[in-house]
């Protein structure tokens, strides 16, 4: 467990909403933490710190991961930044303290905020869009954007898939039989499902990497795909052919908006439980931390892609056998964000993340390599990265290899536990401060910028040079 800090720790709406989330009120939980209602209520309060004992206490009553009680709000702070960085709110001042408070002690409240400024740029940017194209405009936010922020309020978590796919992966019985994922994933669907599994020339099969006919009852897949993508796609197979009431279910759980964004969240989650047959989560995480979260050891031992492994990493949450809270971006050449996971804090806000100083973004001079970086975002949180190309699933050989980069990363504390700090001074390390995207970013001067920010006017005049291209006041 980590050891508690010796400043004064103020958590009341964190604690707060623990005790909603547990159905409990302040005389039930304050009888199982063994103090009186009226000192629950001044914590709640905010008038009185968190105990070190009464934090230990939280933690063996309840399992609460301390890490995530103890965190402050800086992710949805970041969030709440960016939206009033909005020329709309040009003239607010706003001070970090308040959004950390609304974050921490609002949470709900904070969220209404955030998915309302949503709605509204989503809808301005429709409303601009049809008046050059002569269009219709639509309300609410995409199917994509649902289903990423869907699944970022689950922590990128899901434990019933987990469940499902650890009992799938040992009804296969690898261990047992010495055979590859791909041979018992095949076996398996012929035997219970009368479903063969073909792989197909590309030509044939034009677009589609994995296509499923239920007529004569065959899987398809391209003979693009490598073996670690075949297996996945059996997987995927798997997880629809055996437990497709236990996905629609969840997925209606959700109460989408609309269909397109329920049949996207299905996807979603049968990628999801895809995952957890292929790399069940106790085997996985138990190999991460004896390993060092060796990524290329885990890419043997489960027969995955690096992706495929990194996507894991940030989804290791199970109470009593937490992983590293890792961040996840997917980005290609262009700087475009196609993934975005978390299964801790976040630094970035949606439209965050494109800081050309940060190593993601030029990990494909070096195709292949995997490259490090500890990085300071604006807050003063530190984290360590790993960043690394991969070919895009299905890449026929003919156009750009290398075309997506993966950036993995954690927060400094918990860099001791992988294999790549190790050899690092990591209490005086190297440090690269970088922003959100230049347009939400305030540090200056900066070489690299490609936008001033949209809150703070040009400085410009003809007596002198920066060395940034948009010099800004105030900065």
């Amino acid at each position: 467990m980590d050891a508690v800090p010796d400043r004064k720790l103020f958590l009341g709406g964190r604690l707060k909403r623990l005790r909603r989330e547990l159905a409990l009120t302040q005389t039930a939980m304050a009888a199982d933490l063994g103090v009186s209602p009226s000192y629950l209520n001044h914590i709640e309060r905010n008038q009185r710190p968190v105990s070190a004992q009464l934090l230990l206490r939280l933690a063996q009553t309840y399992d609460v991961d301390l890490r995530q009680l103890g965190q402050s709000g800086a992710a949805g702070e970041a969030e709440l930044s960016e939206v009033l960085a909005d020329p709309l709110f040009q003239g607010l001042d706003v001070p970090r303290h308040e959004l950390l408070q609304l974050a921490d002690d609002a949470p709900g409240a904070a969220e209404a905020l955030l998915r309302l400024y949503r709605a509204f740029a989503e809808q301005r940017d429709r409303s601009r869009a049809a008046l050059i194209d002569g269009g219709e405009t639509a309300s609410g936010p995409s199917p994509a954007d649902w289903v990423r922020d869907h699944i970022q309020s689950r922590a990128n978590h899901f434990p019933e898939l987990d469940a499902l796919g650890e009992a799938l992966h040992a009804a296969l019985d690898p261990n047992q039989t010495g055979d590859g994922f791909e041979a018992l994933g095949r076996a398996r669907l012929q035997a219970r499902h009368n479903l063969s599994v073909r792989v197909m020339p590309a030509e044939v099969m034009v677009e589609w990497t994995r296509r499923f006919d239920p007529h004569r009852r065959r899987l398809l897949l391209s003979e693009t795909l490598d073996p670690s993508s075949r297996a996945f796609a059996i997987a995927y197979q798997l997880a629809l052919s055996e437990h497709e009431a236990e996905l629609t279910a969840l997925a209606d759980s959700a109460r989408p908006p609309d269909e397109t964004t329920r049949a996207l969240l299905k996807v979603s989650l049968t990628n999801t439980l895809a995952a957890a047959i292929l790399m069940p989560y106790a085997a996985f995480q138990r190999t991460a931390e004896t390993t060092g979260y060796d990524i290329a050891r885990l890419q043997t031992r489960f027969g995955a892609s690096f992706e495929q492994v990194a996507h894991r990493l940030t989804t290791l949450s199970r109470s009593t056998a937490r992983g590293v809270p890792f961040f996840l971006m997917r980005v290609d050449q262009a700087g475009n964000v196609s993934k975005r996971y978390a299964s801790g804090a976040f630094p970035f806000a949606r439209f965050g993340g494109a800081c050309p100083r940060w190593r993601l973004h030029s990990a494909f001079r070096t195709p292949g390599k995997l490259v490090t970086q500890i990085i300071e975002t604006p807050d003063g949180q530190r984290w360590f990265t790993l960043a690394r190309t991969v070919d895009r699933q299905g890449h026929d050989g003919y156009g750009e290899p290398h075309d997506l980069a993966i950036g993995l990363g954690c927060e400094l504390k918990d860099a001791p536990r992988l294999i790549y700090a190790r050899g690092l001074d990591l209490t005086a390390p190297e440090v690269t401060p970088i922003g959100p995207a230049c347009r939400l970013c305030h540090r200056h001067p900066c070489a690299e910028r490609a936008a001033p920010p949209v809150d703070r006017p040009l400085r410009v005049d003809d007596w002198s040079k920066s060395v940034s291209p948009y010099p800004f006041a105030g900065g």
